[in-house]
C-alpha cells in the first residue's frame, strides 16, 4: 500500500489532539502536535508519544523532560500552531511546571523520560508522569480523516460496565454468558 492509503486507514481511527512540549537545547519551550498519544500503565504511570524523525521535537526529546498537552475543544488555534501554521496570538504558556507546558488544556501530564523505541519513520517515547492536571469540565479536540472535530453529541450508548473482558478478572470467548451488575445511567432515565 502507499503512504497515502495508509494514511487513510490510520484516519478512521478518531484520536484526541495533544501537544508535546520540552525545551530545546538554549532552554527555550517548543512544541509539537501530535495525535499519537497512548496512556500505557497506571502503575508504574506511563503513557507514550510517538514523533517522526524529521520534527525538530524529536530531537529534542531524547533523554529530556516534557509535557503531554491534551487540547479541549476550543484550542485549534493552539494546535494549527504548533502543527506549523503560527497563529496571530501564540500560545499561552503555564508556569504551573519546571518543564514547558501550556496553559488552558483539557489535561496536562508532566513525564520524564522512561525509555525511547525504534518506530520505524517515528520514535516512541515513553514517559513516566510526575505531574498532572485536569479540567474535568472540558470537552476534547479531536482529530479524524485528517480534520478537527468536536465531541458533539453523545450517542447514548454506555459502555458496559459488567463486562468480565478483562486479563486481571479472566477472559470470555463468543460462547460466554453473563449477567449485567450494572444498569447503564441511559438505560435509567
Amino acid at each position: 500500500m502507499d503512504q497515502r492509503t495508509m494514511r487513510n486507514i490510520f484516519g478512521q481511527f478518531a484520536t484526541g489532539v495533544t501537544v508535546i512540549t520540552c525545551a530545546n537545547d538554549q532552554g527555550t519551550p517548543h512544541g509539537a502536535t501530535v495525535t499519537a498519544f497512548t496512556p500505557i500503565s497506571i502503575e508504574p504511570r506511563l503513557c507514550q508519544v510517538t514523533l517522526t524523525r524529521k520534527s525538530k521535537a524529536c530531537g529534542y526529546l531524547d533523554d529530556a523532560p516534557f509535557a503531554v498537552n491534551i487540547l479541549k475543544s476550543d484550542q485549534l488555534d493552539t494546535a494549527m500552531h504548533f502543527a506549523g501554521k503560527p497563529q496571530e496570538h501564540g500560545p499561552e504558556w503555564s508556569s504551573e511546571w519546571l518543564v514547558p507546558a501550556l496553559a488552558g488544556n483539557a489535561a496536562t501530564l508532566i513525564c520524564n523520560p522512561w525509555a525511547s523505541y525504534d518506530g520505524g519513520d517515528h520514535v516512541i517515547y515513553v514517559g513516566e508522569i510526575v505531574g498532572a492536571h485536569v479540567d474535568t469540565e472540558a470537552e476534547p479536540l479531536l482529530f479524524y480523516r485528517s480534520k478537527f472535530h468536536d465531541l458533539g453529541e453523545t450517542s447514548g450508548a454506555a459502555a458496559y460496565c459488567g463486562s468480565l473482558d478483562d486479563p486481571h478478572s479472566r477472559w470470555f470467548d463468543a460462547t460466554a454468558r453473563f449477567t449485567p451488575s450494572c444498569v447503564p445511567l441511559s438505560a435509567v432515565s
